[in-house]
């Protein structure tokens, strides 16, 4: 994705280049990644386990719902991507939109297939929900502002649970970052310039953002008790929303075109700022940096 990206900023550049052959070079780049992406993916992952025939799996009462929501920031983030990837292409923007949206979805619905003829899981009727609303709230921005003044953001701190259950949360840093969801946040990040004050001296870089993180979690419905005989603390399951300034690195631009990538490819990354904490039992705290 990222060689299909620079390579069609390329193109995009070229006059010499028309709109209809900037668009078979899209076609044929995205048709590349694709089967590439799958191909590599399966053979990494779902081959080592058993297959079977197509069947449902009900997983909505998993992991506080914190799996949900890391499908749709996979799918959103999916279909943004794409779609900026088809506007350097050469693509308008209502055209980018709806290419770049079915794009993200499409990658996120092959893979609920993979699961769905896999016997260590299934099709998911809650993922697939989770990764239209993913791709809706790209597209849906897209068309009505040609901006994205809504990102979905994540960010993550480690925690002492994970070494508890090592094969659910990760064997170290790098895997629990991924897998251990006790320290994953999801964020909904608003430009308050462009729905509040449009006033041009009010900077456009500034958001706020609320964000969702369940904790107390070794088992995906219900805690276990030991983990290879050995007994481990019993948490408290719950969950917490938390009210933070954030800041779009985005819209902070750089003349160098290298420097304005790089800062679209990390812009769904949540900063570390002041928060105030808004717990389940209805109580709140503040801290003065939130990771």
């Amino acid at each position: 994705m990222v060689l299909s990206f620079y390579s069609m900023s390329s193109f995009a550049q070229n006059d010499s280049i028309n709109l209809k052959q900037r668009k078979k070079i899209i076609i044929t780049n995205g048709i590349l990644t694709y089967a590439a992406g799958m191909t590599g993916l399966y053979q990494l992952w779902y081959q080592e386990y058993p297959r079977s025939s197509f069947h449902f799996f009900n997983d909505m009462d998993e992991w506080q719902k914190q799996d949900k929501l890391g499908h749709v920031g996979s799918a959103y983030y999916l279909s943004k991507w794409s779609g900026d990837l088809l506007q350097y292409g050469g693509l308008e923007n209502d055209e980018a939109a709806m290419y770049g949206a079915l794009t993200g979805f499409g990658f996120q619905l092959t893979i609920e297939v993979f699961d769905g003829f896999s016997s260590e899981w299934g099709f998911s009727a809650g993922d697939l929900a989770a990764n239209t609303i993913g791709a809706g709230l790209y597209y849906v921005q897209q068309r009505v502002w040609k901006d994205q003044l809504i990102k979905y953001k994540f960010s993550y701190h480690p925690t002492d649970i994970a070494q508890y259950v090592p094969s659910l949360l990760g064997e170290n840093s790098t895997q629990r970052l991924f897998k251990d969801y006790n320290g994953q946040t999801y964020w909904l990040s608003f430009n308050l310039h462009g729905l509040v004050f449009k006033n041009e001296k009010f900077p456009d870089w500034l958001n706020l953002a609320i964000g969702y993180n369940a904790t107390g979690m070794t088992g995906a419905r219900v805690n276990r008790t030991a983990y290879n005989g050995i007994a481990i603390p019993q948490y408290e399951r719950t969950y917490s929303f938390i009210l933070s300034p954030d800041i779009d690195i985005t819209k902070i631009k750089s003349k160098r075109k290298a420097i304005n990538f790089i800062k679209e490819a990390f812009g769904f990354i949540k900063f570390p700022m002041p928060a105030i904490r808004f717990n389940k039992s209805g109580s709140f705290n503040a801290k003065a940096v939130y990771l």
